[in-house]
């Protein structure tokens, strides 16, 4: 299952990327610390308790009797989670509720083997703690299927959560970025649709939902109605993910554009190709190139093609509202990943959480196998209050923060960096298993011990390629200069388009004038 924030089913791969600075959330500063939690078991009465982002108890939940290993979002059983805030209806929100959707996918990855069970878990959570967060898509892959789960709240003081589910079919692709994607759904299927019991009598309650209108129960209608803004900003994401997995079909763009009458994208579609875990990486790093949406184009680029949009994403000129676009890679990622769970190897091996922070444009992925004991340290340190070269956040915010001085130059050779490194990666993996597997089979602790030395010390190793990129940008971009060999600075300026359109705001301002030169008085000789 491929999504916008993303996840994908043929041997499950997953992308998340972490909503840090969007909707709610957006008050909040985020720097990501990668966290690993090993295995426990537990005794009768042990909770784990519920804190607030400032570390305020808020409540707790009972332990089960042993909980799983996880490295990030991913557990020891190749069960891999990842959500997308829709927000939805905010009157729906419940404050009192002591789950938020964060604390929900840690405890579901603690507690499932598959992704069926960590719905279950989390279905059973928010019935008997409520849940707190607004509407979230979570998606939740293992190592043989892939689903797509919708939630939102019950309102102030409610009791539970409204709720489905759905396994995406095998063999298809499905994304969702910031807005409910589930319509209408099975209900008497529980091998492919779970929901929770109220979700329809809810919505009609509530007025959401009129039976009486013919028209059949629509999880998305219901919880998240389209709006201008919600298409703009959701819409246009999922159309890019599809045009680019099965470019063979036509994806009108016309919904995302908020033509009346136009139809909603299927929920999933069927790619042209199998999807590589390279594959998906790639439709993670998109600002709508080659389209009629290209961000690297237009005098909003800039003179050297810059797709990032600063933020407030909405703004107004003489009294009428406009918004950027918002495209697939953006500057304000914490952190995203790719996961990859294969059941025809054992759990330790078979899953690998590729990991990369920052905007996905610019990061380079990193694996970390499921069966890893300790994390590379620059991915567990830092402050967004204080810039440090010890900290692969920062290290990676400063190429990427860099290149805007020069975007359309320096990407080249980011992305050249990014290619060798993740090429790599992918070049060593077959000897890097085979390795693993032969280990495994005479002594599982010394296969672990391998891959956590591989993971830890190939990531640390693109952390620190990535200051040598920085230190190396730096230099060769240094004062309006592009410095191709040491000692000889060449002199690059500006694009004959972006230097046509100053002089379209600015006709003669730049202009150099001509004038007469004064003849000097003639004398004559008497």
């Amino acid at each position: 299952m491929l999504r916008a924030h993303t996840r994908r089913r043929a041997g499950a791969r997953c992308l998340h990327e972490h909503p840090c600075q969007q909707g709610r959330i957006e008050r909040r500063e985020f720097h990501p610390r990668l966290q690993y939690h090993p295995a426990a078991d537990h005794q009768p009465g042990d909770v784990y308790e519920i804190k607030d982002w400032d570390g305020t108890v808020r409540g707790a939940v009972k332990e089960v009797p042993h909980t799983y290993a996880c490295v990030g979002l991913m557990n020891e059983h190749q069960v891999a989670v990842g959500e997308t805030t829709f927000d939805g209806r905010m009157e729906l929100e419940n404050p009192e509720g002591l789950l938020h959707y964060w604390i929900l996918m840690q405890l579901a990855l603690q507690r499932s083997k598959t992704a069926r069970e960590a719905i279950e878990v989390i279905g059973g959570l928010v019935e008997e703690y409520g849940y707190r967060s607004t509407g979230e898509s979570i998606s939740i892959a293992d190592k043989t299927e892939a689903w797509l789960m919708e939630i939102i709240g019950p309102g102030p003081g409610g009791a539970g959560a409204n709720w489905v589910a759905l396994r995406i079919p095998d063999g298809y692709v499905s994304c969702t970025a910031n807005r409910a994607r589930i319509g209408t759904f099975p209900l008497n299927d529980p091998g492919r649709c779970l929901y929770s019991k109220n979700v329809i009598s809810f919505a009609v309650d509530k007025g959401y939902y009129d039976p009486a209108s013919g028209k059949p129960f629509s999880f998305r209608d219901a919880y998240c109605p389209e709006s201008p803004q919600r298409l703009l900003y959701c819409e246009t994401r999922v159309w890019s993910i599809f045009r680019r997995a099965a470019p063979s079909k036509t994806f009108s763009p016309d919904y995302h554009r908020g033509a009346e009458g136009a139809e909603p994208y299927p929920l999933w579609i069927k790619p042209d190709a199998k999807l590589s875990v390279q594959d998906v990486m790639a439709l993670m790093r998109d600002h709508y190139e080659v389209t009629p949406y290209d961000m690297t184009q237009g005098v909003d680029a800039g003179p050297f093609c810059s797709p990032n949009r600063w933020r407030p994403m909405t703004w107004a000129v003489d009294s009428v509202e406009y918004s950027w676009e918002r495209p697939i890679s953006t500057q304000q990622t914490g952190f995203s990943f790719v996961s990859q769970s294969r059941s025809r190897l054992p759990d330790a091996i078979g899953g690998i959480y590729w990991y990369g922070v920052d905007d996905t444009y610019t990061t380079c992925y990193a694996p970390l196998y499921a069966g890893i004991q300790a994390l590379p340290e620059s991915f567990t340190a830092g402050s967004l209050r204080a810039f440090s070269w010890d900290s692969a956040w920062w290290v990676f915010n400063f190429v990427a923060n860099f290149a805007n001085v020069r975007y359309s130059l320096m990407i080249e050779d980011i992305k050249a960096v990014q290619r060798k490194l993740e090429g790599d990666l992918f070049a060593l993996q077959p000897a890097v298993e085979r390795t693993a597997l032969d280990l495994y089979k005479s002594n599982p602790e010394l296969a672990a011990a391998y891959l956590t030395d591989y993971s830890v010390g190939r990531a640390e190793d693109v952390v620190a390629k990535w200051r040598e990129l920085g230190e190396f940008l730096i230099t060769k971009y240094n004062d309006g200069y592009v410095q191709e060999s040491p000692g000889r600075p060449e002199e690059r300026g500006y694009s004959d388009a972006w230097l046509k359109r100053v002089l379209e705001s600015k006709p003669d301002a730049f202009k150099l004038k001509k004038w007469k030169q004064e003849q000097p008085e003639t004398v004559l000789p008497f």
